[in-house]
């Protein structure tokens, strides 16, 4: 079922023109259907942060549950924005402490851009361990992203990520660790999943805690990973939201930063994502914009549409599928009086149904 229009966020429009379903507030309530709030914790910075919006959206909107959703985009402050995206949050997004007081039923939250050398000292850190504390015992389940992933396993269990020697930036072939997981029900046992960062928590330390790891890479390292109870907190340390485009978007923003002298060295490509005439492109353009500044003219425009038809998705299905079993499973323990037809009879001692989860 779709998404509900429940404010003016602009993002329903751009959804809605992108071919989603997306029900007005007054059709909504005059549908006699089960309702998910989801909360959205949007950390990203400017330049991502309507993406993002509709990068989680689609997510959920894709879901198959017979159940109206209607998102919640909310920030914590702390995080550095310009004047426009200040206003944009004002206007557009839910306060925190109304979300509180009126309650929700699951909690994304998103990746943020870190300056300082520890969580800790982000000014953003005191703010979202208060949102932290608040959904651990208020919210059926969380899911993190990212740099949410190392903030919360940092606040639960004091588990430092870790510096890696290079960014992990590009998409990795992963494997299913749990096959019996209800989180990973239909999934194929080996897909894809982007990642782009810098650090790092690992199997061994997630495991130390309780937590149970679901996938990872032999390349890239722990994606996906569980609380002890084994859905009250979803962890990806991957980017299952991106679009076929969010690394190539990336790359055009290291190789800008490089031409204006931002940073010593040209970005390398996004491993296992570039094709062959992507990286041949990529090069071109980079040897034309290097001569240009050498000889002081305009830089050559970053042909982005040109590399487009060169790239694929290879993720997109099975984030789909986790974000559909992730909100069933959410439906399940918010309603546990209204069984989906598709759900089986659901054992009160057993809700989630991993009783035969090996743990």
């Amino acid at each position: 079922m779709p998404l509900v229009a429940h404010t003016n966020l602009p993002t329903f429009d751009r959804l809605r023109q992108g071919g989603y379903d997306i029900l007005t507030l007054d059709r909504a309530m005059s549908q006699d259907i089960r309702e998910l709030h989801v909360g959205l914790l949007n950390m990203m910075p400017d330049a991502a942060l309507t993406v993002t919006e509709q990068q989680y959206m689609r997510l959920v909107g894709n879901c198959n549950q017979i159940v109206q959703f209607y998102i919640h985009p909310f920030s914590v402050p702390g995080l550095t924005r310009s004047p426009e995206a200040a206003a944009y949050i004002d206007t557009y997004y839910a306060d925190f402490e109304s979300l509180r007081e009126a309650g929700l039923d699951a909690l994304i939250i998103s990746g943020a851009n870190v300056t300082q050398p520890s969580l800790e000292l982000e000014p953003f850190w005191t703010p979202l361990r208060e949102v932290i504390e608040w959904a651990a015992d208020n919210v059926t389940s969380i899911l993190c992203s990212c740099l949410a992933t190392h903030a919360l396993v940092k606040q639960l269990y004091q588990i430092d990520r870790h510096k890696l020697p290079s960014k992990q930036w590009g998409v990795y072939s992963h494997r299913v660790r749990n096959r019996l997981h209800p989180l990973l029900q239909g999934i194929n046992t080996r897909f894809d999943v982007p990642h782009s960062r810098w650090n790092e928590v690992t199997h061994d330390e997630l495991a130390a805690a309780g937590l149970r790891v679901l996938v990872d890479s032999d390349e890239a390292g722990v994606h996906m990973a569980v609380s002890p109870d084994q859905f009250r907190i979803v962890y990806f340390q991957g980017h299952p939201e991106y679009d076929y485009n969010s690394l190539l978007k990336e790359y055009k923003r290291e190789t800008l930063r490089y031409l204006s002298g931002e940073i010593d060295d040209s970005p390398p490509y996004p491993e296992n994502y570039f094709s062959a005439r992507a990286a041949d492109l990529a090069a071109s353009h980079l040897r034309q914009a290097t001569l240009a500044k050498a000889h002081g003219e305009p830089l050559p425009e970053f042909p982005e549409a040109v590399f487009e038809p060169h790239l694929d998705n290879t993720w997109g299905d099975t984030g789909k599928a986790i974000f559909n079993n992730w909100l069933g499973l959410v439906y399940r323990l918010t309603h546990p009086d209204r069984r989906l037809p598709f759900m089986p009879d659901i054992d009160p001692h057993d809700p989630l149904g991993l009783r035969n989860c090996p743990s």
